[in-house]
């Protein structure tokens, strides 16, 4: 049996470079200048960047360390969910992690040796639409480490290691920062900043700007482990673990054939103990057997806390990543939805920094990052509260959930482990009318308004481009250059909305064929993007006389009639008329 410990993971290390600011005379260095500045190179940042860069943006981007990940520390964030597959998949780092990282779909939730739930994302239809599978485990570094790589051969991006942010200000025209580094400091100017500099952002602190935290009770550890004999690529969660002193346990696979074992442990533990070598092993062998053989690769304690920032946009600073959210790890909604915040934030941005969208429609980024933020807190509370009930109360409906759950189906979507992540709808934010519960209530809204599909996450279905060629949804937009793309199924509304678009830069007009559309529109659909398997159609519900919505983020901002077209864009982007944005 071997128990080697190791110190962590070996991660890269990049060289400083003197910034050209300090090559330059003292006299010139206040004009320094670009449209967007990001501090901060973890998650959050980087894939801000690449989003930018891939939209042809220039983007100063600064991190105080010269490696990716945390020194020292375990995976972090390991669990990547459908959406954020996607963006990755349109930013070019995808095959790099579906190579590295571990596919799976298949979840189990045990209560002692009973299996109280189970599901196959693959099998669901939340899930079945996408070119992406429904998760990829992957140690966080990686993420990270593939974004650096990707970065560093763009030229839109100048990323400098070892600078730290000193000050910052801001006033109506821009955003000022003093950089600290190895060769000394500097003053840069900016359109936009960019704050993912995470948990402890100096930026939010400076301006005094509130996040009303909470700190967990909950205690964990982290167990990072390679064994000889592997078990189930599954997600595998105990709500009662008998080998935990009946507390909660994850068991995940990521690359590297690392498994990743989180033990919740007592509110009362000490740290240090609970990660000692010689306690992790001993919880192990009561997990998998006396004889189990195993290697630690990286242990340790984490305790939780949650805020969020009560406003995402502070006129030219834009906040996101843990600088903006912070929420227990369950469900893997923290690193996730960094991501999705990036990808909210970029396609708006560019086209605000392009102008062809006012810079007003930021405030929309707040409103729908500030929601899913908010959303997502109050997901993860709920399973802490499962995991760790904390009333009399709590504790009587914890036991009787799981005691229907081993007898009875309707009970087993109660036991709560974690709501894994799941793309944030956003109809809330800009519909006319409350939401529409139902497909078969479309018609209810009525042709003045937009359809209740406003605000859904569309998956990165099949399409057929006008080559022949299977492709994706996202090839399409990737086409289309990050703008908004409104779709039609039908001659005559094309023709009308393609005379709209042109007032719009920000819009282009497309033609998607119907499944079988050849034949209804012959002639037409050599020159369109075919829905292959009807799964765009119906989940925008494109009809003739209407117009689909679709954004560079693949969200749904609604369908509508051609008659209230021009008012409801005006209105849902923010234009205050059609001849401040004309070309």
């Amino acid at each position: 049996m071997t128990e080697q410990v190791q110190s962590g993971y070996n991660l890269p290390t990049y060289d400083f470079v003197v910034p050209k600011e300090l090559q330059i005379k003292e006299r010139d260095r206040l004009n320094a200048h670009y449209p967007v500045v990001i501090v901060g190179a973890g998650l959050a940042g980087l894939t801000a960047a690449a989003d930018l860069a891939s939209k042809g943006i220039q983007v100063l981007l600064i991190d105080e360390d010269d490696t990716v990940g945390v020194r020292g520390a375990s995976s972090r964030g390991i669990c990547y969910a459908q959406k954020s597959l996607e963006i990755f998949e349109r930013l070019g780092t995808y095959r790099r992690i579906q190579e590295k990282g571990i596919q799976w779909s298949v979840g189990k939730t045990l209560a002692g040796n009973d299996v109280v739930y189970s599901f196959d994302l693959a099998k669901q239809n939340s899930h079945n639409a996408s070119t992406q599978p429904p998760f990829i485990n992957l140690q966080q570094f990686y993420i990270e480490w593939f974004l650096v790589d990707l970065l560093q051969e763009l030229e839109q991006v100048d990323l400098r290691w070892k600078s730290t942010l000193t000050a910052v200000s801001q006033d109506d025209n821009g955003v000022q920062i003093t950089v600290s580094c190895p060769a000394g400091e500097y003053t840069v100017k900016t359109d936009w900043l960019i704050d993912a500099t995470g948990i402890k952002s100096p930026i939010r602190d400076h301006f005094g700007l509130k996040t009303n935290p909470a700190v967990g009770e909950d205690r964990w550890c982290i167990s990072d482990v390679r064994f000889k004999h592997k078990p189930p690529i599954e997600r595998w969660t105990w709500v009662e673990a008998p080998f935990n002193e009946n507390r909660a346990v994850w068991q995940h696979l990521m690359g590297d054939n690392v498994w990743r074992l989180d033990y919740q442990m007592a509110p009362d533990a000490d740290p240090a103990l609970i990660s000692s070598p010689e306690v992790v092993s001993e919880r192990l062998r009561a997990q998998f057997g006396p004889d189990i053989d195993f290697e630690l690769v990286w242990v340790g304690p984490y305790g939780y806390r949650s805020h969020v920032l009560e406003q995402m946009r502070l006129q030219r600073i834009l906040f996101l990543g843990d600088s903006a959210h912070v929420m227990s790890p369950f469900g893997a909604r923290g690193g996730n939805s960094a991501i999705q915040d990036a990808d909210n934030l970029g396609w708006k941005l560019a086209l605000v920094l392009k102008g062809l969208l006012p810079a007003i429609y930021l405030d929309s980024y707040h409103s729908e990052r500030h929601f899913a933020a908010e959303q997502n807190v109050a997901i993860t509370n709920r399973t802490m509260r499962f995991l760790t009930p904390q009333t009399p109360m709590e504790k009587v409906f914890r036991k009787a959930v799981i005691d229907l759950a081993k007898q009875f189906e309707f009970a087993q979507s109660l036991v709560n482990t974690g709501r894994l992540s799941t793309p944030t709808e956003y109809g809330h934010v800009f519909s006319q009318k409350p939401a529409v519960q139902s497909r078969e209530n479309v018609a209810e809204v009525g042709d003045n308004s937009i359809d209740a599909i406003t605000g859904l996450s569309i998956a990165n279905c099949v399409m057929s481009s006008p080559s022949q060629f299977v492709r994706h949804l996202i090839d399409l937009m990737r086409a289309e250059g990050g703008k908004i793309c409104l779709l039609c199924v039908d001659t005559e509304s094309l023709a009308q909305t393609a005379e709209i678009a042109k007032r719009f830069p920000a819009f282009v007009a497309k033609f998607v064929a119907l499944v079988g559309a050849q034949h209804k529109y012959p002639g037409l659909a050599a020159n369109s993007w075919t829905d292959s398997t009807g799964y765009l159609t119906n989940k925008l519900n494109l009809r003739p006389g209407h117009v689909g919505i679709l954004r560079p983020d693949l969200h749904s901002q609604g369908t509508i009639s051609i008659e209230q077209l021009s008012n409801n864009l005006e209105r849902i982007f923010s234009l205050s008329s059609l001849e401040t944005i004309s070309a």
